[in-house]
C-alpha cells in the first residue's frame, strides 16, 4: 500500500522572509516575499507556476488571493486547512499532482504577522462545548494536559522538557535569522513564569512575524533548477481528533501512523536520518513525536533530550534551526520545518550545518496534537 511517487519529486527552491517583526506588511505580503525568494532560488519566475497552495491565518480564500497578487492563472488552487500541519499535507498533494502531470511547478508559501498584527498567541474561538466551561488557555491548556499526562504516565521531568528548550535555542544561536538568541539554561527555563501549568513561558513557542516557500518540480526537470535537489521520498498524514478531551490518548499522536507510513514509503528507518524538523509549538511536542516516529520507545522521549543528545554536536540533531521555541513561530511553523529539512541536505545552513547530511525527516502538527504530516527528504545519492 504505497502509492507514493518516492524520489519522482524534488524541492527546487526554499526560503523564508521576515523572521521577526515587520511592521505595516499583511501575512499576504509576507508569503508573497517569501515566494520571490524561493522562486529565484530555483532560477523561475511566478510565471512559470502553474500549482498554487497555501493557508493564512487571516485569509479563508488565500488560495484565489495568492494568484490574484502574483499576477497567474495556475491549473491548481490549494488552501487545505489543518493549523501547522497543512504545509506538509500541500507537499504531498502537490508531488502526488505532479506526479500525475496535472501541473509543473507547485509553489508552497505561508505568511504571517501575528506579532506586528496581534502580538500575543489568539485564542482560536468556537470553543469546543464540552471544554469551554472550564475555560482552558488554549492552545496551550491542550498541551499542557498532555505534557502532565505523560509525566504521570511515565515519570518524564520539567527538567527534561527543559532540555528540549535548551537545545533550540543552542541550535538558534547558530542561526542568525533566528528572533530568540542568547543563553539558555534548564534553570532559567524551569524558573520562568507559569502558562499553564506544567508549562511555564519558555515551554512556549515565540510570537512572530515570519513566511516561507518551497517550489516543487518533477525530479526529470529539478536539475533544470538547482545543482542540488531535495528528493521527497515519502509524504504520509494520520489524525486520530480534533478537540484534546476527545484524544485517544494524551501521550500517542497520530504521528504513530504518519511516521511509519513515511518510513515505509521512503525506505528508511529512523537510524538513517541524519536532521530531524519537528514542528515544536511546546516542548512537550518533540517528546511525544521522536517517541511516535519510532526514534525512542514511548516514555523514553525525555530522556532523549538529556546531555545534548539533541544539541549542536549531538548525535540526532533535532530542529537545527532553533524550532518554533527559539527561531519562528508565526501562528503556524510547519512550512519552517521543511524549508530549514530542504537547506540542512543541501548543504547551506552555515554555521548550523550537520556535517553530511543527506537524509531529513520534516514534521508537522494541526490543532491539539490532532493532524500530523511526516515527510522524508534525501538527497541524489538517496534515490
Amino acid at each position: 500500500m504505497n502509492g507514493f511517487p518516492r524520489g519522482k519529486t524534488a524541492i527546487t527552491g526554499a526560503a523564508t522572509f521576515g523572521i521577526g517583526r515587520n511592521p505595516g506588511l499583511s501575512s499576504m505580503d509576507i508569503a508573497v516575499n517569501a515566494s520571490i525568494r524561493a522562486l529565484r532560488d530555483a532560477g523561475i519566475t511566478p510565471g512559470d507556476v502553474d500549482a498554487l497552495f497555501i493557508c493564512l491565518p487571516d485569509n479563508f480564500l488565500s488560495g484565489l488571493t495568492f494568484a490574484e497578487y502574483l499576477g497567474i492563472q495556475p491549473k491548481i488552487t490549494e488552501n487545505n486547512r489543518t493549523g501547522g500541519s497543512a504545509f506538509l499535507t500541500h507537499l504531498q498533494s502537490a508531488c502526488l499532482a505532479l506526479d500525475a502531470g496535472l501541473c509543473d511547478v507547485a509553489l508552497i508559501a505561508y505568511g504571517s504577522n501575528q506579532l506586528s498584527g496581534a502580538g500575543k498567541l489568539v485564542t482560536p474561538s468556537g470553543a469546543d462545548p464540552y471544554e469551554g466551561p472550564y475555560r482552558p488557555r488554549l492552545p496551550v491548556s491542550a498541551y499542557a494536559l498532555a505534557a502532565a499526562r505523560h509525566m504521570h504516565e511515565y515519570g518524564t521531568t520539567a527538567e527534561q522538557l527543559a532540555e528540549v528548550a535548551v537545545s533550540a535555542r543552542q541550535w538558534a544561536n547558530l542561526n542568525p535569522d533566528a528572533h530568540m538568541q542568547g543563553e539558555l539554561t534548564v534553570d532559567d527555563v524551569l524558573q520562568a513564569r507559569r502558562v499553564s501549568t506544567p508549562l511555564g513561558v519558555r515551554d512556549c513557542c515565540l510570537v512572530t512575524d515570519g513566511g516561507a516557500a518551497i517550489v516543487v518540480t518533477r525530479a526529470d526537470r529539478a536539475k533544470d533548477h538547482t545543482s542540488k535537489p531535495a528528493y521527497v521520498l515519502g509524504a504520509a498524514a494520520a489524525t486520530f481528533h480534533h478537540n484534546i478531551s476527545q484524544m485517544p490518548d494524551l501521550t500517542v499522536t497520530a504521528a504513530s501512523e504518519s511516521g511509519p507510513a513515511a518510513f515505509a514509503q521512503a525506505g528508511v528507518g529512523t537510524k538513517d536520518i541524519d536532521v530531524v524538523e519537528l514542528y515544536d509549538a511546546f516542548t512537550i511536542n518533540p517528546v511525544l513525536f521522536m517517541e511516535d516516529l519510532g526514534f525512542c520507545a514511548k516514555g523514553e522521549g525525555g530522556a532523549f533530550f538529556e546531555n545534548g543528545h539533541t544539541a549542536p554536536g549531538g548525535a540526532q540533531p533535532v530542529n537545527t534551526n532553533g524550532g518554533g521555541l527559539s527561531c519562528v513561530h508565526p501562528g503556524m511553523y510547519g512550512l519552517f520545518t521543511l524549508v530549514e529539512a530542504v537547506q540542512q541536505i543541501t548543504g547551506v545552513a552555515g554555521a548550523r550545518q550537520v556535517e553530511g547530511a543527506k537524509l531529513a525527516l520534516a514534521h508537522g502538527s494541526g490543532g491539539y496534537l490532532s493532524s500530523q504530516v511526516t515527510a522524508i527528504l534525501g538527497t541524489e545519492e538517496t534515490l
